[in-house]
């Protein structure tokens, strides 16, 4: 098992530093052009890789151009058009009234602040802390996908389980500065070592200060089931 550092502030800036040497071109893997774009690719990443939600946008970005679009499009195509992603039909329907949403009340422009996203239908923290961080340069938090919940984890930044309350724990102890690339850090981290079922924590460069180690630790922290 590793040994953690005296503190959680100091864990984190340990891992931050480690990850960012490791991955120094850690950025956003979704494709856009703009906010809009942005806006649906998120949607559609829930519970879906981004690799498959980049595949289909390619085609959706070039039919479908501006909120009004999607707003007029109707259910049954839009849902066809988005067939092979995670949840299509919901995810469709979150797409159209969020931008019927954005036409009527936003004249047309993605908004720029969380409680603005968050009352758009389909759009979490999550999701909105993306946009605003890549869509308007507004850094207000940590986005917590699947990986960032699994790596903090592991590593004992955390003992929560939901997204909303690992960020509160997190915003704390990552430097503030590092909100946005601590996302990406640990994507990259978890889609090249540390995944979900089979971590390879002989080849990981975190081994030695991360308490969910397989050479000595018993427990995965993660998800609290034994190796």
């Amino acid at each position: 098992m590793g040994t953690p550092l005296e503190t959680r502030e100091e864990q984190a800036v340990e891992i931050v530093d480690r990850l960012e040497e490791a991955y120094p071109d850690s950025t956003i893997s979704l494709r856009y052009s703009n906010r809009l774009e942005l806006l649906i690719a998120v949607i559609l990443s829930a519970q879906c890789t981004d690799e498959r939600v980049n595949q289909e946008t390619k085609a959706l970005f070039e039919t479908y151009d501006g909120p009004e679009a999607y707003a007029n499009a109707p259910q049954e195509e839009l849902a066809e058009a988005l067939s092979s992603i995670t949840y299509y039909n919901n995810k469709a329907k979150y797409i159209r009234t969020a931008c019927e949403r954005i036409v009527t009340e936003h004249d047309g422009e993605v908004p720029d602040t969380m409680d603005e996203l968050t009352d758009l239908p389909g759009v979490g923290r999550k999701t909105a802390n993306v946009v605003l961080q890549h869509g308007h340069d507004v850094v207000e938090g940590i986005v917590v996908d699947t990986h960032v919940q699994r790596l903090s984890r592991r590593l004992g930044l955390t003992e929560e389980e939901y997204p909303e309350r690992i960020e509160e724990d997190l915003m704390p102890i990552v430097p503030e500065g590092y909100w946005q690339q601590f996302t990406h850090l640990c994507i990259d981290h978890g889609r090249a070592t540390c995944s979900a079922r089979n971590p390879d924590c002989n080849d990981c460069v975190l081994a030695d200060i991360c308490p969910s180690e397989r050479g000595d630790g018993e427990i995965d922290l993660a998800s609290g089931d034994s190796w």
